[in-house]
């Protein structure tokens, strides 16, 4: 599977839309384009994301490599959270090496089905692949020991942050989205490989950084 930049991707999204073909530079399991939605201009119009997109009931498609979990499910419905799904959440982005549970902001899980939401307009349904939710101090703390990055005062360690990526997305794609929804803090975690990078997304100031 290719993973898409920017411009790559909203020139495969145009292409798709206009011939409503299926075949593209990616998997057509991640890409199935929409003959419905034409394409914006620029990818990260804000007026896309209006009131009836924040109204909609917010499913969320989410794995932990770490831990083999997976979570498919709606958590919100007509402004109320669904009590039951929100604790598979915080299950889900638990410290996996600390096995402990933490009561995650709400607003930060908002922030990562709104950007699946987003992209699943344009016929991308990979699941959202969660690579940190939650962090103890005592995890937070090893991290820093081994050189990984990791802040002293990690919003990791109040349910306010989480790591992640989205397959067949590159990073940039993925962190200029999340900084549209200005709900709070972006990194930029570029690295060579054959899953690339992450984004860092939290509840915390707005901000921007690479690590």
């Amino acid at each position: 599977m290719k993973t898409l930049d920017r411009r790559s991707f909203i020139k495969s999204v145009s292409t798709l839309a206009m011939v409503g073909v299926a075949e593209t530079l990616i998997n057509t399991d991640v890409l199935a384009a929409s003959k419905e939605l034409a394409p914006p201009p620029d990818l990260f119009d804000p007026s896309l994301v209006d009131l009836d997109f924040w109204v909609q009931p917010r499913s969320v498609d989410m794995i932990r490599p770490q831990s083999g979990d997976r979570v498919k499910l709606t958590y919100w419905k007509d402004g109320h959270i669904n009590s039951n799904a929100y604790e598979e959440l915080c299950f889900l982005l638990r410290d996996v090496q600390g096995n402990q549970i933490y009561r995650m902001d709400t607003r930060l899980i908002d922030t990562l089905w709104a950007a699946q939401a987003f992209v699943r307009r344009y016929g991308f349904s990979a699941p959202v692949e969660i690579t940190s939710g939650y962090r103890s101090a005592k995890t937070n703390r090893r991290l820093i020991e081994a050189g990984l990055p990791a802040a002293r005062n990690s919003l990791h360690m109040r349910g306010q942050a989480a790591d992640f990526r989205m397959p067949g997305l590159h990073p940039s794609v993925v962190g200029e989205l999340v900084q549209g929804f200005k709900a709070g803090g972006v990194g930029f975690y570029f690295r060579v490989g054959s899953k690339g990078g992450w984004i860092h997304a939290d509840t915390g100031p707005e901000r921007e950084w690479r690590g």
